[in-house]
């Protein structure tokens, strides 16, 4: 059986911690900034930890 590829959208938008988390950006970032309160825009610059029962799929995705 041939080995399996890492998928490249999956890998251009998340990756994987030490511990096995996948981690992506959040959306919403791209424009129209100024309508979100500064608290808003502060918090959508932090990265987002992936529920772990969809993160177990994209895990698979990511480790090859």
């Amino acid at each position: 059986m041939p080995k399996q590829k890492t998928k490249k959208a999956v890998a251009k938008r998340m990756r994987l911690t030490k511990n096995g988390k996948v981690i992506r950006g959040n959306q919403m970032t791209r424009h129209l900034q100024a309508s979100r309160s500064a608290k808003r825009r502060r918090k959508l610059r932090r990265k987002s930890v992936i529920a772990p029962g969809i993160a177990a799929n994209l895990a698979m995705l990511l480790d090859h």
